[in-house]
């Protein structure tokens, strides 16, 4: 049976660039390996197939020489031996093994590991920023050696990967690569281990560190300082710190995307006749004017009175929703005068007077007539 063409085989134009060539190879070789599609002589077929294209396309010459004779170019060897493509299969296989089995090839030493830390905040440090100082269980870098981990400074060519830092190694007609086990991918071996590190270059130690916060933050926002987490085995890179902002609520204001709420206490003479109050926000007490007849539920919007985000150009809005508040601990001389207050709505005043408490009735009524009818 005649061979498919290569570049049908991997579904790609015959300009495609070499990372389009790569980025198909890999959605075959996904999709048609035998690991994932176990007992099927016709996916295992498919998967030589593409890495037999890849093989071909992936090198500068041999793509030439199957661009100018097809698959003839290599029947009487033509064409010349493998190249930069069969340095890529490697990483190509890496890839595929890491999405196969939850992990990518290691290359290279390993970086510390990131550290997360939560940090609570009022409300008042989140809005206007703040500086706080923190401190951290970790592991450092180790002050005898300067993280090197040797106790005199020297090393030596790793003897199982030669200084490259890196293994490759056959898995049936896999060729894989990944960091040399023996020197955790440095290259290099510690003949006089530190005593205080044990040639880990790094030991357990407290951190203190200063964290800024910036202006706008909000609940659940993350604040990354790089290189501020653990330090890597014997010199390699530190991790990451992550401060995970939690907002405490607040006694007055709560908090939603930039706009700011809050319930403002009204009495009953302030109500209904109208008047100016102080309310409060985050930068001081403002007046409000509260218009006769206000309603408890009534919302009033200060205008750039919320928060200015990290996220945004200007500050949202501070809504005051008024509470109409019954009063209480009357005097004598206060309950008399609600007492003559009350009688002026008998008859047709409370209708006049309390439309909601009119409306109200009527529909408890009207229920009432349909339930005995």
């Amino acid at each position: 049976m005649s061979k498919r063409d290569y570049y049908e085989v991997l579904g790609v134009a015959r300009d495609a660039s070499d990372e389009d060539l790569k980025k198909a190879y890999r959605r075959c070789a996904m999709k048609f390996h035998p690991d994932r599609n176990p007992g099927d002589a016709a996916a295992e077929a498919s998967f030589k197939e593409c890495k037999e294209a890849y093989e071909v396309l992936s090198d500068g010459n041999r793509r030439r020489a199957y661009d100018q004779h097809g698959h003839a170019a290599f029947e009487h060897g033509m064409g010349g031996g493998g190249g930069p493509g069969y340095a890529d299969m490697g990483d190509i296989f890496g890839d595929i093994f890491g999405n196969i089995f939850g992990g990518g090839a290691q290359r290279g030493p390993r970086r510390g590991a990131d550290i997360g830390y939560v940090m609570e905040l009022s409300l008042e440090e989140a809005v206007f920023g703040t500086e706080k100082t923190i401190e951290i269980p970790t592991l450092d870098e180790c002050e005898t050696c300067d993280g090197s981990g040797s106790a005199d400074g020297k090393t030596e060519t790793c003897a199982t990967c030669h200084g490259r830092g890196q293994v490759r190694f056959q898995r049936g007609i896999f060729s894989m690569q990944q960091a040399c086990p023996h020197c955790a991918g440095r290259g290099k071996t510690i003949p006089n281990p530190c005593a205080d590190c044990n040639g880990q270059g790094r030991v357990e130690r407290t951190k203190t560190l200063q964290v800024k916060i910036p202006a706008g933050v909000d609940n659940g926002d993350r604040i990354r300082l790089a290189g501020e987490g653990e330090a890597g085995p014997a010199g390699s890179p530190p991790g990451d710190l992550y401060v995970d902002v939690r907002v405490r609520e607040h006694e007055i204001f709560q908090r939603d995307g930039d706009d700011l709420h809050c319930e403002v206490p009204v009495r009953i003479g302030q109500a209904a006749l109208g008047d100016t109050i102080r309310v409060p926000t985050l930068e001081g007490e403002v007046e409000l004017r509260i218009p006769a007849e206000t309603q408890t539920g009534k919302l009033f919007r200060l205008r750039d009175r919320g928060v200015k985000s990290v996220r945004s150009r200007k500050p949202g809005d501070l809504y005051c929703r008024a509470v109409v508040e019954t009063p209480v601990n009357l005097t004598a001389e206060q309950r008399e005068l609600l007492e003559k207050f009350e009688a002026t709505f008998a008859g047709d005043g409370a209708r006049r007077h309390s439309p909601r408490a009119s409306t109200f009735i009527d529909g408890v009524k009207g229920f009432w007539d349909r339930m005995t009818s």
